[in-house]
């Protein structure tokens, strides 16, 4: 009789099985044979969902020696399951199994059985062991704690131990200062919008973060229909189809969002726990959902296998499953299907258009370039990167001319690079245009298409107006866009209408609830209408959500935010309190830092240190702080010179303009005739 795994008579072996040819599999179940039932129901469990795995005597190879086999099997394992029990525990083979896989350093994921007392040298092996108990939890519950275990330890180093470019912001160093300032921003103009500039297809990017806090969703009760859509794991033999896999999760995102009496969270908010341990439960409970959809994605040359199921969170209960085993080519019937069944299982009725179809292309050579340009984007980080996804968009494009979110992200992309400052805005504008309209042209009802012209019209054309008939577009199509909603809310602001900012920031937030410049933008929207103590709250929710992005730029908006108190003492004092910490004359940090020590010098009368401060920001930033230093014109009361460089900011389009009508450190302008004629012509006025 076997006493465990590895150590079965090989008279028993199942050499005719099709899973024996191959010694190396991703996990190693150790069990001693009186538990072979409940091993065998392990390994039925991962490889429903896509895991390979290595149990004896089914994968020995004929001829193989024992023992050989299983100290190949077990090196070439990524985690060893162990089921123990008091057979298990008095097993020398599965100890000695124990023991391997310790010394390589594997990871070890216990299912315990009974309750049988361990023996000292189990108690050293297992100490740093996850344990799932299988008689307190079912043995269906438990099974499925296994999987999602075994799924977290084989997460692929980059989604949890990248670089801090992309588990923390998911963005590159300068895109990612930039962003941290939509309130900084508001006194500097060298800040891009947040709201719009980092639009649509930028909920395309993920924002990871190490912060084990996650906000309650901003409704109490998940309603009942209700789906998080998680990133699909690659289980690719050479875990090289990430991009695949999280396109899958992303389109289908997008599918669903569709269905009108479907709540679905945003990809930001529903990739954030990407390669985190955390729980079914947990997740939906901070996106304020009922259900979560999860699954598995194979790719092998044509051949495609995707896994997926329907959880009730609260319960744990499976609502739906399949595996669907396919040709490449099938991939985008295989996203209908699933978005199908999800609407069925949750029982919504849908008719005419309301039915969920994958959108742009059905080009399999466009799409797959297309999602590997989007990876690319999503952490570009230099100047071959956006060289890079410019490149594979093109490409895909040239295989399917009509493909619009091709177009969409074409456009963002090149956007994007001059940002962040590796192209030429007069490089790249006009083309960045062009795929803008051309998105349009070709599918006018895709709301992102629609925010993507809205940004162009925003950033480099400060054309308030028409920016936001295309958000408008983008809301009649999607009430539930989070991006729109964002850019309502910000946009609202600026108008000085507080409660319908408020009203639109809280509807963004509820659908996309752990996406940290969502309280960016909430942060902007209180510090405009002069609720400083909250909007620092919210700022500070931001940074915990994004710990990539820089804690100096709570240092300078606290500081901020004293000046526009009246405690110019205090917000020196702040500044002064990490000084060098940033790069004089570098970034919209120290930009930032520039103008608010010029602003606090002039209001407490140390007039000889506020000019200089002023001058150097005239002769080193004249075409990239205009609107700042017209701010500090303005607050020594100097107008004319204040609405000189207003006009000259208008003229190079600094964004900063957008915020003049509530900025309170513009307080001085505000009643000077030529203020209408420059909210008029920023189409601000009502």
């Amino acid at each position: 009789m076997p006493e465990s795994g590895g150590s079965a008579d090989e008279k028993t072996q199942d050499s005719s099985s099709s899973e024996g040819s191959s010694s190396v599999r991703e996990v190693f179940l150790s069990y001693a044979s009186q538990d072979a039932a409940i091993a065998t129901a392990v390994v039925d469990a991962l490889e429903r969902n896509g895991i390979t795995c290595w149990i004896a005597p089914r994968d020995v190879t004929p001829g193989d020696l024992y023992a050989d086999g299983i100290i190949r099997a077990i090196n070439g394992a990524k985690v060893l399951v162990l089921v123990l029990s008091a057979s298990a525990i008095a097993s020398p083979h599965v100890g000695k199994e124990i023991e391997r896989a310790s010394s390589k350093r594997r990871p070890i994921i216990t299912l315990r059985t009974d309750t049988a007392p361990l023996t000292t040298a189990l108690e050293y092996f297992l100490s740093e062991s996850q344990w799932v108990d299988l008689a307190g939890e079912g043995t269906e519950a438990a099974l499925r704690k296994v999987v999602n275990a075994v799924r977290i330890r084989l997460s692929p180093p980059s989604t949890t131990q990248t670089s801090s470019l992309q588990d923390r912001s998911g963005a590159n160093p300068k895109s990612a200062k930039r962003r941290i300032a939509w309130v900084v921003g508001a006194c500097v103009g060298v800040l891009t919008l947040v709201a719009i500039a980092l639009f649509a297809v930028k909920q395309w990017t993920p924002t990871y973060s190490v912060s084990a806090k996650i906000a309650a969703p901003a409704v109490s009760t998940a309603p009942e229909k209700s789906v998080a859509v998680l990133p699909f794991v690659d289980m690719s033999e050479k875990k090289d189809q990430e991009y695949f896999s999280d396109g899958m999760s992303e389109e289908l995102i997008d599918m669903l969002t569709k269905i009108p009496d479907l709540r679905v969270p945003a990809r930001t908010s529903s990739f954030y726990f990407k390669g985190k341990p955390t729980t079914v439960p947990d997740i939906a409970k901070a996106l304020g959902v009922a259900y979560v959809l999860e699954g598995s994605v194979r790719k092998s040359g044509n051949v495609l296998r995707v896994t997926t199921q329907l959880i009730r969170a609260d319960t744990g209960y499976h609502l739906w499953s399949e595996t669907y085993d396919r040709q490449l080519d099938d991939v985008f019937k295989v996203q209908d299907d699933i978005a199908r069944e999800v609407v069925s299982a949750l029982k919504i009725s849908l008719v005419g258009e309301s039915q969920p179809v994958s959108a742009g292309t059905r080009n399999i050579g466009a799409y797959n370039l297309f999602l590997q340009g989007r990876a690319i984007y999503q952490h570009a980080n230099d100047r071959q990167d956006y060289v890079n996804v410019i490149d594979y968009l093109h490409k895909a494009l040239e295989l399917d001319p009509r493909f619009s979110n091709a177009w969409v992200l074409l456009s963002v992309a090149l956007s994007a690079q001059a940002e962040d400052g590796f192209a030429p805005a007069s490089q790249v504008q006009a083309e960045a245009r062009s795929a803008s309209r051309q998105a349009l042209e070709l599918n006018s009802r895709l709301p992102d298409a629609h925010i993507a012209a809205a940004r162009i019209l925003m950033v480099d054309d400060l054309d308030v107006r028409g920016a936001e008939l295309q958000v408008q577009q983008a809301i009649e199509l999607d009430p539930n866009n989070s991006w729109a909603l964002s850019y309502v809310a910000v946009q609202a602001s600026r108008r000085g209408e507080y409660s319908k900012a408020l009203e639109a920031i809280k509807k963004s937030i509820a659908g996309d609830p752990v996406n940290s410049y969502r309280y960016q933008d909430l942060s902007g929207i209180l510090y405009y209408g002069r609720k400083y103590a909250e909007s620092l709250e919210a700022y500070r929710k931001m940074l915990d959500l994004n710990p990539g992005i820089t804690g100096e730029s709570l240092r300078l908006f606290k500081a901020e935010v004293l000046l526009a108190s009246g405690n110019p003492q205090a917000a020196l004092a702040e500044i002064d309190s990490e000084k060098g910490n940033v790069a004089e004359g570098t970034g919209s940090l120290a930009s930032g830092e520039a103008l608010l020590r010029a602003l606090a010098y002039d209001n407490l009368g140390r007039n000889a240190e506020a000019a200089t401060q002023l001058s150097e920001m005239e002769a080193r930033h004249p075409k990239d702080m205009p609107f700042a230093i017209a701010l500090v014109y303005a607050n020594r009361g100097k107008m004319d010179e204040a609405f000189g460089w207003l006009d000259e900011a208008y003229r190079l389009r600094d964004n900063g303009l957008l915020s003049i009508r509530v900025d309170p450190l513009l307080k001085n302008v505000q009643s000077d005739p030529r203020f209408n004629q420059l909210l008029n012509k920023l189409g601000l006025q009502d």
